[in-house]
């Protein structure tokens, strides 16, 4: 058996936020296994499903319930309950070190900063589990951390978010049914950002000796479309 761990809050005012993002990701998981969620105690809803051919591996998707800060109070009993290793564990959760377009999965590692994947490191003891982290990006300047974590998606943003969705519970499928490192090989190079527009080729220096040739009627410029590279 499996469990996967979406961070993120209840209540409907932080749905759509940017800390909420792995709680989108188990949802589509669900969603596609035509699960239906329930409550385990107060502390988390849990449901159960099956990933892969055949039977199916075995996996508990679980939705905390206790707000971010306090998130391993939600998995450390499950983990104990079921006797499960570090290894059987995945949370997905928002990154802020990494670019909003970008998506990995590790193994280990300290916290980063997520509360979240913070308290559950502190009460399961270890920092052994993987972990599917969804970039958010740094908050844009003249933002504070926690406001800009518990802000609502843009609209241009919202495409990308989809299919970030989309790969993350592809990302726990694998995972789940073929191991970390697949997981890694498949997704780990997942960019969305579109790439950098073409470096400008450096202006040619007349040699010495050369004059430069002169626009006609002393013209700064031919009168053509100068091209902006910033510009479409």
């Amino acid at each position: 058996m499996k469990l996967v761990v979406g961070l993120g809050n209840p209540g409907s005012g932080y749905a759509q936020t940017r800390h909420n993002v792995g709680w989108l990701v188990v949802d589509e998981v669900a969603r596609r296994a035509g699960a239906t969620w329930r409550k385990e105690g107060k502390d988390a809803e849990v449901t159960e499903v099956r990933l892969g051919p055949g039977a199916g591996e075995k996996v508990l998707l679980v939705k905390p319930l206790t707000f971010m800060n306090a998130s391993g109070r939600a998995v450390a009993p499950l983990m104990s309950f079921y006797k499960l290793e570090g290894t059987d564990l995945l949370v997905a959760q928002d990154d802020l070190d990494s670019p909003f377009g970008l998506l990995k999965v590790r193994m280990g590692g300290r916290h980063g900063g997520q509360n979240g994947v913070r308290d559950i490191i502190r009460l399961l003891g270890h920092e052994a589990f993987a972990r599917l982290k969804i970039g958010i990006s740094r908050p844009p300047a003249g933002w504070a951390v926690p406001d800009w974590v518990l802000s609502r998606w843009r609209d241009e943003e919202k495409n990308d978010l989809a299919e970030l969705v989309r790969l993350g519970a592809n990302a726990v499928d694998v995972w789940a049914v073929s191991g970390l490192a697949e997981a890694q090989g498949q997704f780990n190079g997942t960019d969305l950002r579109p790439p950098p527009p073409p470096k400008a080729a450096p202006a040619s220096v007349p040699s010495a000796g050369t004059a430069p040739v002169s626009a006609p009627g002393g013209a700064g410029h031919t009168g053509g479309h100068v091209e902006n590279p910033e510009e479409g």
